[in-house]
């Protein structure tokens, strides 16, 4: 993931900051509690393909 692009994106619900979890190739957004895959190197910002984080997950 170019950490150029990285800091440049934003999550699109809530327009806050987004973790980069390198092992699972998601970026993470703490306050929504929405994980975005990134695919073949192309983060995936739809809100509808997000994985919505188990409360029981810890961010």
């Amino acid at each position: 993931m170019d950490t150029k692009l990285l800091g440049l994106l934003v999550c699109p619900v809530c327009k806050g900051s987004l973790q980069y979890k390198k092992t699972e190739q998601e970026l993470v957004c703490k306050p929504c509690r929405l994980a975005y895959q990134i695919n073949d190197g192309i983060p995936v910002m739809l809100e509808d393909e997000a994985r919505k984080l188990p409360a029981e997950e810890e961010v």
